[in-house]
């Protein structure tokens, strides 16, 4: 009996160990909500490095006109909580917690090598 006792105690201490492992990594989370966060990519209007995308050319009474996404490389992790948390007249809202905005602005980072 103190045989089996001693084989299974390493087991559950192992066992243990792995409980705290994601089922994704947090760049595949970070990659997955800048892809789809509620529904509309960010990669739509900042492109896929967000480097920032034309969305749309129209012409008004000022002539020629193009709609683009801002490029949000350079923006901080507080910036990019205020845009996301804040009023545009042409982005969506997406509701974003902070971790989820911070999770999308490490997935960037990372992705181009900046962290």
């Amino acid at each position: 009996m103190r045989i089996l006792v001693w084989f299974l105690i390493p087991l559950l201490l192992c066992s243990t160990e792995n409980e705290t492992e994601s089922f994704i990594t947090d760049y595949e989370y970070g990659e997955m909500l800048y892809s789809n966060p509620r529904g509309v990519s960010c990669a739509e209007c900042h492109g896929d490095s967000g480097q920032g995308k034309s969305i749309v050319h129209y012409q008004d009474i000022h002539g020629n006109q193009e709609l683009r996404g801002s490029d949000i490389r350079t923006s901080t992790l507080a910036q990019m909580i205020a845009a996301l948390n804040g009023y545009h007249e042409i982005m969506p809202r997406y509701y974003l917690t902070d971790d989820e905005v911070e999770a999308m602005y490490k997935y960037l980072q990372k992705k181009y090598k900046k962290i």
